[in-house]
């Protein structure tokens, strides 16, 4: 390298000086093509003005990343706020739908269908009982066939007049979280 390239240049310990950050930063920059350089005889010399243009404008350039990187967190942070409202809203609705009697916890409709299984199956296990007598003194299997036929109707006829009761759920509800039915009459207002 000629001595007049050589004396607009400056060596590494000048822009580390200058920048306030270590030779190796310095270095590094210039290995990464941030900032120009050359090297002669395992030194690396650096035009001054280039040098820093060049700097500033990688500084530049990671405060932009910064910043999006800032303003990306914020929205994320948003979003989620945003989600954990909806969920809340969602969570008080189908309360209040519960409360109303409009949606039925699954433990609740497991214990009405079990109950309901319960009766069934009294109904069923009461009827050898309720035919033996009776099937005793019938003489034909036709009669003794349209006996039976006319205990399981009368068992099928219960049944299907078995409805919905709203009441029974409101009960749960007011037992589990330990309402009142003037509660559950605000609630439905």
């Amino acid at each position: 390298m000629s001595e007049e390239v050589k004396k607009n240049l400056k060596p590494t310990e000048f822009l580390a000086n200058y920048f306030g950050i270590s030779n190796r930063r310095v270095q590094q920059l210039a290995q990464e093509g941030i900032i120009p350089y050359t090297k002669d005889k395992g030194v690396y010399y650096f035009d001054p003005p280039i040098a820093i243009k060049k700097y500033i404008s990688y500084l530049q350039d990671c405060i932009g990343k910064r910043n999006r990187n800032t303003e990306e967190q914020e929205k994320l942070k948003l979003d989620a706020e945003i989600r954990l409202k909806e969920a809340k809203a969602s969570i008080v609705e189908l309360e209040l739908n519960e409360l109303k009697g409009k949606m039925h916890r699954a433990e609740d409709v497991e214990a009405l269908i079990e109950d309901l299984s319960a009766t069934i199956k009294g109904m069923i296990a009461a009827l050898p009982g309720r035919l033996a007598v009776d099937c005793a003194n019938l003489k034909t299997a036709a009669e003794i066939s349209e006996r039976i036929e006319k205990d399981c109707f009368e068992i099928l006829n219960e049944l299907a007049e078995y409805e919905y009761d709203s009441e029974y759920f409101k009960t749960k509800v007011q037992e589990r979280e330990g309402l009142t039915s003037d509660d559950i009459s605000e609630a439905e207002e």
